[in-house]
């Protein structure tokens, strides 16, 4: 038996993790983040679907706990969830980049904090929800691997984890297919079996980036669209309105179908072309984190994601100095969007990733 802390969202994965893990006999203890102040979205207090880390989300990781009769406690993060994810997120789309704040969340807070929280709770483990695995191999390394099913995979959002934090993590649910989570779930008797699975940014009220952006002080300042030959097509209120590979919203009549390929926020322009146009087979990425500590050697063969939901495709390494990499795909890859994270693998080992420049 052993002592583990479970990150509690009050989703249906990370109910079922502490429920699995206390049905093994260990000691668990739930704990949950509050992370972001939702009461400004939200209409007389209630929760919007499709969302995480609202009050009410608290409220069911509670009920859980509740059910499972393990300890649970709330810490408030809100602070250092501002400070890490929300300012990050404000900065790059000021910035004419695309990010990616469940990936700050998931490494950089959430495993951080949690494996601090732990230790001082005497818990050598920190468990998710997260549909991924960990193992270690023959010589005593750690591998971050795909969840089982294709469909729910997260190991995308996780590629900075190091070495030390998933010596501490387990992953409950990273062997199962989410069917078999969610009628785990009813067998156990937990209310959340059949709720949503959140799918939106958690702190961005209905999907408006925009009004988010503004409210955050970025300043809607009007530009020129412009086709790749240069020639002016529009205007635009702001580049925070736009990321690469976007087609609706552009404002614009045109006898083919037009997407964002390029954004300046220095120039304040936007650039627009067919979708041939965002074709790319060389990217370059910063702030690389290798899953093993150290590179692959240059020319060395993997597979890559430039998006969570986009095709892995094939791809030569060059490792770069100060934490870069050289990626150079056999075909051309749609929307290479700066700001999104590109993720390495072999098979289904995490080798690592970064944030694509």
């Amino acid at each position: 038996m052993m002592r583990v802390v479970v990150a509690m969202s009050g989703g249906v994965d990370s109910s079922v993790a502490a429920a699995l893990l206390a049905r093994e006999g260990h000691e668990v203890i739930g704990l949950s983040m509050q992370l972001y102040d939702h009461s400004a979205s939200q209409p007389r207090g209630r929760a919007r679907s499709g969302t995480c880390c609202t009050i009410d989300d608290l409220h069911d990781a509670r009920r859980v706990a509740t059910r499972l009769g393990i300890p649970h406690y709330i810490m408030n993060f809100e602070r250092q969830f501002d400070e890490q994810d929300v300012s990050n997120f404000v900065q790059e789309y000021a910035a004419g980049r695309t990010p990616i704040p469940c990936v700050h969340c998931n490494g950089d807070l959430k495993f951080a904090t949690l494996a601090s929280r732990a230790g001082a709770l005497g818990a050598p483990f920190v468990a998710t929800g997260h549909y991924a695995r960990v193992e270690k191999d023959a010589a005593g390394l750690y591998l971050l691997k795909r969840g089982v099913d294709p469909s729910k995979d997260q190991s995308y959002f996780l590629f900075t984890l190091t070495q030390e934090q998933l010596s501490h993590a387990i992953f409950p649910v990273g062997a199962l297919e989410k069917s078999t989570v969610r009628e785990l779930a009813r067998e156990l008797g937990l209310t959340v079996s059949d709720k949503p699975d959140s799918h939106e940014i958690c702190f961005v009220a209905d999907g408006d980036h925009a009004s988010f952006l503004e409210g955050h002080g970025v300043r809607a300042a009007p530009g020129a669209i412009h086709d790749i030959s240069g020639k002016v097509l529009g205007t635009h209120e702001g580049v925070h309105h736009f990321t690469v590979g976007q087609r609706k919203g552009l404002g614009l009549s045109s006898p083919i179908r037009l997407y964002v390929v390029g954004i300046d926020a220095d120039r304040g322009a936007v650039t627009v072309g067919p979708r041939e146009a965002l074709e790319r087979t060389e990217l370059t990425a910063s702030r690389v984190n290798w899953i093993a500590g150290t590179p692959p050697s240059p020319g060395a063969r993997a597979t890559a994601q430039i998006r969570h939901r986009h095709r892995e495709a094939a791809v030569s390494i060059l490792p770069l100095d100060d934490g870069r990499v050289a990626a150079r795909f056999d075909e051309p890859q749609h929307a290479v969007a700066p700001g999104q994270a590109v993720v390495f693998y072999d098979g289904e080992v995490v080798l690592g990733g970064g944030w694509i420049d």
